[in-house]
């Protein structure tokens, strides 16, 4: 892969935009109340270490799972317009070019089936 400018090679294998730091650090004391349960409720305490607002590449992604190699993302009404699903699509698929499986749920999903999400999640991780 030919190098992206402002992203930085680290030990790891995903390309890390230090530019995206303070916009990833204002997300995480800002989550939404569904990103904030499904922290509080279940991932802050996953049997696998989990961070919040995760820079990759030119992203931030919701939650970032490294042993797993897992992207949990939480929509909002924001993604569900045309542009917005096209642009997340392309999102996914430059994710999964790094090897990463990535997951969505929608707010409403988390907020009121949560047990169904964690669920999913515990699937996903089980098959991995």
């Amino acid at each position: 892969m030919p190098k992206q400018k402002h992203l930085l090679e680290t030990r790891y294998y995903l390309p890390y935009n230090p530019e995206l730091k303070q916009t990833a650090r204002e997300l995480r004391k800002n989550q939404t109340p569904a990103e904030k349960k499904l922290w509080n409720n279940y991932l802050k305490t996953f049997k696998y270490r989990v961070v919040r607002q995760r820079p990759i590449d030119y992203f931030i992604v919701d939650f970032y799972c490294a042993a797993l190699k897992l992207v949990i993302e939480v929509d909002g009404d924001s993604h569900f317009t045309d542009d917005a699903i096209a642009y997340d699509l392309e999102r996914t698929q430059i994710l999964e070019g790094y090897g990463l499986k990535v997951i969505r749920f929608t707010n409403d999903e988390v907020l009121k089936s949560f047990e169904g999400v964690c669920a999913r999640i515990e699937e996903l991780v089980d098959s991995i």
